[in-house]
């Protein structure tokens, strides 16, 4: 569990400050996007006004007579006729390659726009009518901008990669500080539990000793059987309660990193999902339904037996209990890709999807689909739980009117 709410909490902390870097950064790029896409038609702009000669000085900003800002950048200039006759180009030292000042030439002609880029050639254009009809096209060369912003992106995936994995680092040792009280807690619980299930073990057997002894008591008065024979019977739930609070504490030293909790053989598991089925056979007869057992052959796995054992006759067990009347239990093994599943199906009452959220937790009854009368204390699905997880395998529910409630366990 405490792993569990570790990787949520560095996943929310991740995801979180994560968004946070991503929006600065984009929001970052695309500031000097614009800044930067609009400073070259500012550019074309002004060079379509400019006097042809202007040249630009290095280190004085260009100042018009009018006061207007003049373009410092190296931009060519064209008038052509209609046609697309080139008929005089600025007096400037950029040079313009003759396919490029075509397809600039084309692309202002044919275009309702006035303006315009051509990303193969890395250039970009403004066009303005002239009062004969031609046209005046500025042409500036693109590529620094470009260049500029395809380094600016890659530097932003970098320092996101960088500070994403300095994050995780970071998140990752703070999660164990700031869950260290949570484990703390959990650790005493689980202690307490096994702790006290060890102890009531005891004196419940002694008890149930007696009141066995006082049961073979010929003389006892038949009143007084009755109440014995009640107290017998609650002592017998105590002990089954005592024994499945003892499983699901091995079962949390067994996730928490304690092997000695896991007696682990090689189990056929095929064998004993066919011996189990064929056991609970006779109490399928009594709930009025059928049990159909389909097994793959020589399913081996290495784990607890006992465990595996539980572990099917709970999901047997709690499938025939709340079946419906002349239905089919359905109980499958067979391999799933490098692993192995059980599935246990039956057709009933279909359990709620806010019931079926909690089916695992201990304790946890539903109205509908899980009642005192049949027995038990909520814990059986609980420790089918731990069982499945403490071999490293999942268990999952599905339960509707159609299909009837699934219980899978992959191991």
């Amino acid at each position: 569990m405490i792993g569990s709410l570790r990787r949520k909490f560095v996943a929310i902390v991740m995801t979180l400050v994560g968004a946070v870097l991503v929006f600065v950064l984009a929001f970052s790029y695309w500031r000097n996007y614009t800044m930067q896409w609009s400073q070259v038609d500012h550019d074309l702009e002004m060079s379509l006004d400019e006097e042809d000669g202007f040249i630009p000085v290095i280190g004085r900003a260009p100042i018009s007579q009018d006061g207007a800002g003049r373009s410092a950048r190296l931009v060519a200039k064209v008038s052509v006729d209609v046609s697309g006759l080139v008929l005089a180009a600025s007096d400037s030292s950029a040079s313009v390659d003759e396919a490029v000042l075509s397809d600039v030439t084309a692309a202002a002609l044919s275009s309702d726009a006035t303006s315009g880029r051509l990303k193969d050639a890395h250039v970009a254009w403004a066009s303005r009518t002239t009062s004969t009809g031609g046209m005046l096209i500025a042409i500036a060369d693109t590529s620094d901008v470009e260049g500029s912003l395809e380094s600016q992106a890659a530097s932003s995936v970098i320092a996101l990669a960088v500070a994403l994995a300095v994050l995780f680092v970071i998140a990752w040792f703070l999660s164990s500080w700031a869950l260290r009280p949570v484990g703390a807690a959990w650790e005493q619980q689980r202690r307490f539990v096994a702790d006290a299930s060890h102890e009531l073990k005891t004196p419940l057997a002694v008890i149930t000793a007696n009141l066995g002894i006082l049961q073979r008591d010929p003389g006892l008065p038949a009143d007084d059987r009755r109440w014995v024979n009640g107290s017998v019977d609650a002592a017998g739930q105590m002990q089954g309660l005592v024994t499945d609070l003892l499983e699901l504490a091995r079962t949390d030293e067994t996730k928490a990193g304690d092997a000695d909790a896991m007696r682990k053989t090689d189990v056929d598991l095929s064998d004993m999902v066919e011996t189990a089925a064929l056991e609970f056979d006779a109490m399928a007869f009594e709930h009025d339904c059928t049990l159909d057992a389909q097994v793959e052959g020589d399913i081996h796995i290495d784990g607890d037996r006992d465990w595996l054992d539980r572990l099917v006759r709970i999901l047997i067990d709690n499938a025939i209990k709340y079946a419906a009347p002349r239905t089919t239990v359905t109980v499958r093994l067979f391999r799933k890709g490098g692993g192995r599943a059980l599935t246990v199906n039956n057709r009933g009452a279909a359990i709620p999807p806010e019931d079926l959220a909690h089916v695992f937790d201990r304790f946890y009854r539903s109205d509908a689909a899980r009642s005192r009368q049949t027995g038990g204390f909520g814990l059986g699905l609980a420790i089918a739980k731990g069982i499945a997880e403490a071999h490293g395998g999942t268990i999952s529910a599905t339960s509707n009117d159609a299909d009837g409630t699934t219980f899978t366990v992959t191991l």
